[in-house]
């Protein structure tokens, strides 16, 4: 017998175990593996029913991912599934743990399905810019019907034993000792003289004729740019037309497409870049980690409330420090009140509410955060009152406590000087809002010990966050490559295009929205303050004034006042073109003598993306960041980067670093501007024929 893949009779039931640590992985010798037990048991002639389980700690939860992009080997999944489903004899699926894509189908071609109460089941094909391809999308509807096989398939998700037994998928949920509960299931089927019944065999219950092209429209805005969930649609549409054996057919013709598309390609890189980016080069895996049972948040403002959250979600104690005590109820409410406004819609009970707000206590003293285990800073973006927060703490804090600093821009190395213990200072940069936002950029200084890295690293995934370790320069990885592309979004409307034109083109590109509508969502006056202090501390850096300058001072914000580049109706955020804003623009040409032209979309793509690519190369030359792939999670996670393009880096590798550096080389031949100077990794590389995939 195969070494993945045992066969055993017990009580007359033939039960065939998958054990390929650590998740059974669906590779190439459990699928030969499987059909050799298959055989085994349909020639065992004391075997009344056969079992399907998984051993260890779940059963399949999908694919081999290692064999993706390789020459697949006989017998293919969807070849096996048939087999199962042609059986003889009743085959009953025992599930625990995760059953997940090739995993789920193989229970899809059994005839019963029984799952332990803590198992869950889905279909996640489509993360990876894929749909099932072994009849997922064609036995599934055949169970739950069209619609709920749509919700499934094209949302993803995992859904638990008890839903799916609700749902006909699982026709028993037990507790306790899942083979033993399993087979008495399987016995009494056979004492019943239950027949076999092939999911293939059912009709499919299609609830309305428009029940496709209505669920089409109603992800269109959500999952808008991707190709996967409406491949999706057309392959359950498939199982509603045409007969079983012509509906795998066009599953599998959808499949292929999807599989050989740069949108599977970049977004099956987004899947293990996101946990390469946990894995920091030079931490070794056993370094010790610090033990974070409570922390103190400085600052109850939007950014501080919102960081708040994410630890009381999990569980962890948050003392919360204002200055006074009318901030701090202001701050306390707003934390109440998202928590409410997340119940209301159903997401956590009233129960969990209550959990995650008795565990915030606030104070107005820096002595009370003197046992936390880690401080996070989330006040006014200036260096004086950074240094002033950070020389108090470390006079306050405990030893081994960390010290981090939510700064977007600023030095964490001189932030770390105004304390003794350099060594436990990092930056933990959160995104807005820090609630909802998955990233979490964690900024190594120079003297950060190994061991407050790898506890930083470690807790971002216990928040819920990606976390990305990065280098300390002026707007780390993030915001150093947001300011390029702002910068380059502001010289193109000032030479001829509009706010809208610029916004539109990156939104097409697949961005949620352009640099202007995010500049408005963010704050003009946020930008404005960080220009302000630059001219102030550093005016020889400093960028000169312009009309986002003009906008601010004229009390235009952004959304927050209803104004900013665009104008906003009440309670609408739809963006609308500006008579202010244009004539602002009009008069700023003019005092600068700007002779304006026509701009093209092409040449605004091209000027806001390789713009990003090549200071994502100079960071990369300077170890800012360690990998191309920390750039492409940081800009995705961050900054709304496509997926299906796979990030910055990902996607100039896709275009290829000749035709991008060319286009670098013109415009910097025509502007002249430090920002178009080559980066000379982008040019090595380039030049050897090779991408940023290959460092």
């Amino acid at each position: 017998m195969s070494d993945v893949v045992s066969y055993q009779c017990e009580d007359g039931i033939g039960v065939i175990t998958i054990d390929n640590p650590p998740v059974n992985a669906l590779g190439h010798a459990v699928r030969a593996g499987i059909l050799e037990a298959l055989d085994q048991g349909m020639a065992d002639d004391s075997a009344q029913a056969l079992m399907i389980i998984g051993g260890g700690r779940t059963f399949p939860a999908g694919a081999d991912i290692r064999e993706f992009g390789q020459t697949p080997k006989e017998p293919a999944l969807p070849d096996v599934i048939n087999r199962l489903e042609a059986s003889d004899k009743i085959l009953v699926a025992a599930v625990h743990g995760t059953a997940l894509g090739g995993g789920m189908e193989i229970t899809l071609g059994c005839d019963y399905r029984v799952a332990l109460d803590s198992a869950k089941m889905g279909l996640p094909e489509v993360n990876l810019g894929l749909l099932p391809g072994a009849g997922g999308t064609q036995r599934l509807p055949r169970l739950i019907g069209a619609r709920a096989a749509l919700d499934a398939i094209v949302s993803g998700k995992p859904m638990k034993a008890a839903q799916l037994e609700k749902m006909g998928v699982v026709d028993h949920v037990v507790s306790g000792d899942l083979k033993s509960e399993a087979l008495a299931y399987a016995k009494q089927l056979v004492a019943d003289g239950a027949a076999r019944r092939p999911v293939r065999d059912r009709d499919v219950e299609k609830e309305s004729a428009d029940v496709f092209s209505d669920y089409a429209q109603s992800i269109a805005r959500k999952k808008r740019g991707f190709l996967a969930p409406f491949h999706c649609i057309k392959a359950v549409q498939a199982a509603t037309e045409l007969d079983f054996d012509a509906g795998l057919k066009r599953e599998r013709e959808l499949f292929t497409e999807l599989l050989n598309s740069p949108q599977s390609a970049a977004q099956r890189h987004v899947f293990f870049a996101e946990r390469e980016v946990a894995k920091v080069p030079g931490i070794a895996k056993d370094t010790a980690k610090r033990e974070i049972k409570q922390v103190g948040i400085i600052g109850a403002g939007t950014m501080g409330g919102g960081i708040a959250m994410n630890f009381l979600n999990a569980g962890i104690p948050v003392r919360l420090l204002e200055m006074k005590q009318e901030a701090l109820d202001k701050g306390v409410a707003i934390i109440r009140k998202n928590y409410e406004a997340t119940a209301k819609k159903g997401r956590i009970s009233s129960e969990q509410v209550e959990k995650c707000m008795a565990l915030l206590d606030t104070t107005l003293s820096y002595d009370d955060l003197a046992e936390v285990d880690l401080v996070i800073e989330a006040v006014f973006e200036n260096m004086k009152v950074k240094k002033e927060v950070f020389g108090t703490l470390d006079r306050v804090c405990k030893k081994g406590a960390i010290l981090a600093t939510n700064t977007s821009t600023l030095d964490v190395d001189e932030i770390a000087r105004a304390t003794s213990r350099a060594e436990d200072v990092i930056g933990m940069h959160f995104f807005s809002p820090a609630n909802v936002m998955k990233l979490l950029e964690n900024v190594r200084g120079e003297a950060t010990s190994d061991e407050v890295i790898a506890t930083v690293m470690d807790l971002s995934k216990r928040i819920g966050k990606v976390g990305v370790l990065v280098g300390v320069c002026y707007g780390f990885v993030g915001n150093r490559i947001l300011h390029k592309r702002q910068s380059q979004a502001v010289s193109l409307v000032n030479q001829g295009a509009t706010p809208a034109q610029v916004d539109k083109v990156l939104y097409d590109f697949g961005f949620p929205m352009g640099p202007f509508a995010m500049w408005d969502l963010a704050g003009l006056d946020v930008g404005y303050r960080i220009r302000e202090g630059l001219r102030e501390s550093d005016p020889a850096n400093a960028p000169a004034r312009n009309w986002l300058d003009e906008l601010v001072e004229a009390d235009r914000y952004g959304q927050k006042t209803q104004a900013g580049v665009f104008d906003y109706a009440e309670g609408d955020r739809t963006p609308k073109p500006s008579d202010v804003t244009a004539a602002e623009i009009e008069k700023y040409r003019a005092e600068q003598g700007i002779d304006t032209r026509e701009v093209g979309d092409t040449e605004i793509l091209e000027r806001c993306l390789y713009v990003m690519v090549n200071e994502g190369a100079r960071i990369l030359e300077e170890g800012i960041a360690m990998r191309p792939l920390d750039i492409d999670i940081v800009w995705i996670y961050g900054y709304g980067f496509p997926v299906y393009q796979g990030g910055p880096m990902f996607w100039a590798d896709q275009i290829g670093l000749d035709k991008v550096l060319a286009k670098i080389k013109q415009f910097y031949d025509e502007t002249g501007h430090d920002d178009w100077k080559p980066s000379p990794l982008l040019e090595k590389l380039a030049n050897e024929g090779k991408g940023f995939g290959d460092l």
